[in-house]
């Protein structure tokens, strides 16, 4: 079995199988993606972590596919029905489905219509039928020969009937047909939607209008629509079916049945037929077919879930920065916190720039504003983008002005904060706190390490999704989670000073040894060595060589535990760093990248005992062995000035952060209250098939203003000038 399955998995993903077994035994010995991707690269030919990952979900299918193959071949052996065909027949199958469509007529019915008319003997005039009478006459001759009051067959046509049902269920069963109805409906079908009765109610918004009556072919339909679809089916709006031509699917098995000739009874067959497709055929493959939509809708929108998440995890860092983060609102205050260059909490206090508030508090909050700022010298304000945010930014702009103040200040993107604020571990963190505060806090931190703060919040919070709410939930919690542990352990985590959160997406770690890594720390103090971490309790032997690997010492003696290299290749980089007639103390300089570059590097692996892969790492490590994979994405966009709605001219060209991309464009920030959309057709001259081909969140880009709509506060946007 195992070796189909890995001639499967090479054919399909187009990977030696070699390197396919490779990464199955090592996962098999408890290694992590993560631990696979980074330190053994010459196993698997330097597979990354989504190649890993697909490996893992494709194999995992592929057993539970064979295993069931496995267990229908048993069972119908078992009933003395299995044959060479059948057989065959199933092993050749690569869907799930198709291995329970042949299973079907072996399978223990509960009693149907079928099952009563043989309960009736009628099986034998079923049989009679499918040998095709000459003619009506015949038939019913035939069908008067079972009328039997004590079973309640009365008359010939009752009979007749009785039949046709076991015949309607015979179809059904038919792996062949279903087949064809199923490919058929797949490629030529349509998915439609009716408004039902008081759906327009209902969708009080006009959210769903798009789709009161709606018709797309299915084999055509974009993802996002099929989610919406389901959303609004759900929620009572519309009615959603999948239709296709019935006459051309009827035909089909009507000369299947009559071995394309022309028969006496071919109305009769095609009645039967239409009772099957109706009752038995139909409502299973809409079924199969709708699940299949959805399941591809939810893993595109994963994909862009994923990729959106991905690159919100990876915003570079600003620091060195001394930042005030204000969580604004009107009703409530702006709550205010500030925080040093270390993401360390210093002050906090409310403000009431906004009405309700009276004229005097609002003058009031002009003063703290700048006292505030002033006392703490700060470099940078955050501002979140959530309610009040604009007139927020427009009180800070101008307070900062009319004080001959020069501070730069940023639109931080606080989905989450609330979710965060409101959790157990911003409880502990910030116990005195109110909500409010805690989310100040978070935002100020956010554009100081967007990776730390962020991993406290679930991925599913953070907003950064189309119809994220429509995607089965473990699902998309999987993939996130994965998402985030790619994040975190590709960048690396400072041991001494990460949270709980953080420490629990480490390779191999999870929450109670992130906890006692944190409690180790309050009881010992500062970890002086990576080495040391092997002390922290219950972090066994597999544990270590799994997490070791991605935690960082910037400050220790040892220059290597400030890197990715692995403590088993210490050694290596030793001999690495003798071979070079170099020192510790030209690790991350200019020396250091001269002397490496003149190298061969292949027989100087061979010579300290790695692979080629492995000592290209090491030197990439020491070549610049504080370095931060987040560095090489874009910063974000600093602001100094305010734009209104007003502002704006079509043609004007301005500068943005991308926020969110979905499969129809994107939204870009461009200071406005709400973001402005850019379609796909809008991003590139050349067509692209998706937005994440070209852009990221938060990239900055250059747009063009080509459409404002004041009334309803939009704004489209063009990449490039027509």
């Amino acid at each position: 079995m195992y070796e189909k399955i890995m001639k499967n998995l090479a054919t399909k993903l187009k990977i030696q199988d070699k390197y396919i077994v490779n990464v199955l035994n090592l996962l098999e010995e408890g290694n992590t993606i993560a631990f696979i991707a980074r330190y053994r690269k010459e196993l698997t030919n330097s597979l990354d972590e989504v190649a890993i990952k697909q490996i893992q979900d494709e194999f995992n299918y592929l057993k539970s596919l064979e295993e069931r193959k496995e267990e229908v071949i048993r069972l119908i052996s078992e009933k003395g029905l299995l044959t060479d065909e059948l057989k065959k027949d199933i092993l050749a199958q690569e869907k799930l489905q198709r291995v329970e469509d042949l299973y079907r007529p072996f399978k223990e019915k509960k009693r149907t219509k079928a099952t009563i008319a043989k309960e009736k003997g009628l099986e034998k005039l079923a049989n009679y039928i499918m040998k095709l009478p000459k003619s009506l006459e015949d038939l019913n001759k035939e069908a008067a020969k079972y009328i039997n009051a004590e079973k309640e067959v009365n008359t010939a046509e009752e009979a007749i009937n009785y039949a046709l049902d076991i015949i309607a269920e015979n179809i059904s069963d038919s792996a062949k047909y279903r087949e064809y109805v199923l490919e058929n409906t797949r490629k030529f079908g349509q998915i439609t939607s009716a408004l039902k009765k008081g759906g327009e109610e209902k969708d009080e918004n006009s959210t769903y209008k798009n789709y009161y009556e709606f018709g797309e072919q299915i084999s055509k339909i974009a993802s996002h629509r099929i989610l919406a679809l389901n959303r609004a089916e759900k929620e009572g709006i519309i009615r959603v079916s999948i239709e296709n031509d019935k006459d051309r699917l009827h035909n089909y098995i009507l000369r299947g049945l009559t071995k394309n000739r022309q028969t006496a009874i071919s109305n009769l067959l095609l009645e039967c037929i239409a009772d099957s497709m109706k009752r038995l055929i139909y409502p299973s493959i809409e079924r199969e077919i709708r699940s299949d939509l959805t399941k591809k809708a939810e893993e595109d929108s994963v994909v862009i879930f994923s990729e959106n998440l991905k690159q919100l995890l990876m915003q570079s860092p600003l620091k060195n920065k001394k930042v005030l983060g204000i969580d604004p609102a009107f009703r409530t205050g702006c709550k205010m916190a500030i925080v040093d260059e270390y993401g360390n909490f210093i002050d906090k206090m409310v403000i009431y720039p906004h009405k309700p508030a009276s004229a005097d508090k609002q003058e009031k909050s002009k003063k703290d504003l700048i006292k505030f700022i002033n006392k703490h010298n700060i470099n940078l304000i955050a501002i979140g983008n959530g309610t009040a945010s604009r007139e927020t930014e427009k009180f800070v702009v101008d307070n900062l002005k009319e004080a001959g103040l020069k501070i730069d200040y940023v639109i931080v993107n606080e989905a989450g904060a609330s979710v965060y604020s409101a959790s157990e571990v911003a409880r502990e963190e910030f116990p005195d706190f109110n909500v409010e505060e805690r989310s100040a806090v978070s935002i100020a931190r956010r554009i100081q390490d967007p990776l730390s703060e962020l991993v406290k919040i679930d991925p599913k919070s953070i907003g950064v999704g189309q119809y994220q709410h429509d995607i089965t939930p473990k699902f998309l919690e999987k993939e996130l989670t994965f998402v985030v542990e790619t994040a975190v352990n590709k960048v690396g985590v400072n041991v001494n000073t990460a949270s709980v959160s953080l420490l629990s997406y480490v390779s191999g770690v999870n929450k109670q040894i992130a906890k006692n890594i944190v409690a180790y720390r309050q009881e010992n103090g500062k970890i002086e060595t990576i080495k040391e971490i092997a002390k922290v309790p219950r972090l066994g032997k597999k544990t270590y060589e799994q997490c070791v690997g991605f935690f960082r010492i910037p400050d220790s003696k040892n220059i290597f535990d400030a890197t990715g290299i692995h403590p088993e290749s210490y050694k290596a980089a030793e001999n690495l760093l003798k071979e070079l007639k170099l020192s510790t103390k030209e690790v991350g300089t200019d020396e250091f990248t001269t002397t490496i570059d003149g190298v061969d590097k292949k027989a100087l692996a061979e010579k300290i005992g790695v692979g080629l892969e492995t000592l290209e790492d090491i030197i990439k490590d020491l070549k610049q062995p504080l370095r931060d994979e987040r560095e090489s994405f874009a910063k974000p966009l600093l602001k100094s000035d305010i734009l209104t709605i007003d502002d704006l001219q079509i043609g004007v060209k301005l500068a943005g952060t991308v926020r969110n991309i979905t499969q129809f464009g994107a939204f870009i920030d461009i200071g406005l209250k709400q973001d402005a959309m850019v379609h796909i057709s809008k991003i590139s001259k050349n067509y692209i098939k998706n937005p994440l081909d070209v852009l990221s969140v938060g990239q900055i880009v250059d747009v063009y203003v080509i459409d404002v709509d004041k009334q309803r506060g939009r704004v489209a946007l063009a990449m490039f000038k027509d």
